[in-house]
């Protein structure tokens, strides 16, 4: 494997490839508000990037963007002496503004932020009010209403600051593990992805200069501090501006210690062509697969689908699967307890844990690998539904080999959660 090339290729292909849509859509709802609360016709004045996109950490496919937009100072007092919940009036008031622009949209306050829902992606504007240090205040329109601040500026003028100090790693670093995120189901959000990208380049000055043949030992010592960060800590201090930042009841560690194992044996295989299939355990698509390599691997299917292409990923929420599995005359075993899986067994694939709010939607994709799979013309990979109660899936242990289920769930039209369990069937 070129390893130079092939995360080139991935640099590439994770970059964020329609600005102009974006920007276009950022520019609309700007001058809107800028029509309606500052009488002026700029699309670009009083509007800001913030969030990932505003870190420019933010990759292709991104499902959730985030604007920011000033008011007036006069507004804040004028809300302020209304009665009721002074927030939820303010948010009303952007809503109604938003969509006299996207009328056909549909637009929503949701607590702290007006949503604006898209085919494939959401923006969420905040209005805010710019203080003297640089800082905003924003309305949370929850529990009947308060005041609350957050500071975003400095967070991407340092970020954008130490990238360059560290030659552009920095931001790789932050795209990379955001294609982790969403391919592995990660709960993680996208700030403490850039604080631990951050204070991993601190903590590892040696890695600034590192060139695009090292990458895959960049990778995987970041894996590797991530797999040992404490987590008993809640929170961590966001660049630049020392905010909060904090970790939510997150699987990144149980994840990480899982990618660390794919990508050491990924490095160890450098020069085997299977390698690029363990790549994208970890990264998923946007890892590059070279199509004469990929068409001439028993696990390829020209029929495989992926759920990133019927819904945008947007992994907010913890997922963890498990297999029961049961043969007459034996006693019942969990598969994630076991090493090997003997054939003729009855598999029931079921969500063990989960902590997204019903209600929502559950997939499946069962995939066979291997030779025999090849050979039988079994190897599947479509997206399935559930095909008993309570969201399972059942199947059969029908030949050894290479396999795995994943699963997906479905909310609002994003998959917001997502986990993957090997099943090894073994010829004994």
């Amino acid at each position: 494997m070129d390893t130079a090339q092939i995360f080139r290729d991935f640099i590439t292909n994770v970059t964020v490839q329609n600005q102009t849509n974006i920007e276009t859509r950022f520019g609309a709802i700007t001058k809107r508000l800028n029509s309606d609360f500052h009488d002026l016709t700029s699309d670009i004045e009083n509007g800001i990037y913030v969030g990932s996109y505003g870190r420019d950490t933010a990759i292709q496919g991104i499902s959730d963007l985030d604007l920011l937009f000033v008011l007036p100072d006069h507004l804040y007092q004028k809300y302020n002496r209304r009665e009721g919940n002074v927030q939820s009036q303010l948010l009303q008031d952007v809503k109604a503004s938003i969509a006299k622009t996207y009328s056909t949209s549909k637009v929503r306050g949701d607590g702290q932020v007006v949503v604006v829902e898209f085919t494939n992606d959401y923006i969420e504007v905040c209005p805010g009010f710019k203080e003297s240090d640089g800082s905003f205040t924003y309305p949370d329109s929850n529990n009947g209403g308060k005041w609350k601040k957050t500071n975003p500026l400095p967070e991407a003028k340092t970020l954008k600051e130490f990238n360059e100090e560290c030659n552009g790693n920095l931001i790789y670093l932050c795209r990379f593990t955001r294609a982790w995120k969403n391919k592995c189901g990660v709960k993680i959000g996208g700030l403490l992805i850039d604080t631990f990208a951050y204070n991993f380049f601190t903590e590892n000055p040696g890695y600034k200069d590192c060139e695009l043949q090292q990458f895959d030992l960049l990778v995987r010592d970041f894996f590797k501090y991530l797999s040992v960060v404490d987590t008993e800590r809640r929170y961590w201090y966001a660049p630049g501006s020392n905010q909060h930042v904090y970790k939510k009841n997150s699987n990144f560690k149980s994840k990480a210690k899982k990618a660390l194992k794919n990508v050491q044996e990924a490095i160890d295989k450098r020069e085997n062509a299977t390698v690029y299939e363990i790549w994208r355990r970890v990264f998923g698509k946007a890892f590059p697969y070279p199509q004469a390599l990929k068409e001439a691997s028993y696990n390829y299917s020209s029929t495989e689908e992926y759920i990133e292409q019927l819904y945008p990923p947007n992994i907010s929420y913890r997922l963890r699967i498990d297999c029961q599995i049961t043969q007459e005359g034996f006693r019942s075993e969990l598969l994630r307890t076991i090493k090997f899986l003997k054939k003729n067994k009855k598999l029931v694939f079921f969500i063990d844990e989960t902590d997204v709010p019903k209600p929502y939607k559950v997939l499946w994709k069962v995939k066979n690998e291997g030779k025999i799979a090849h050979d039988r013309m079994c190897l599947r990979g479509g997206i399935i539904d559930s095909n008993m109660t309570d969201e399972r899936r059942k199947e059969d242990s029908n030949f050894e080999g290479p396999h795995y289920v994943e699963c997906y769930i479905i909310k609002d039209g994003y998959c917001v959660a997502r986990d993957r369990i090997d099943v090894p069937i073994s010829n004994v």
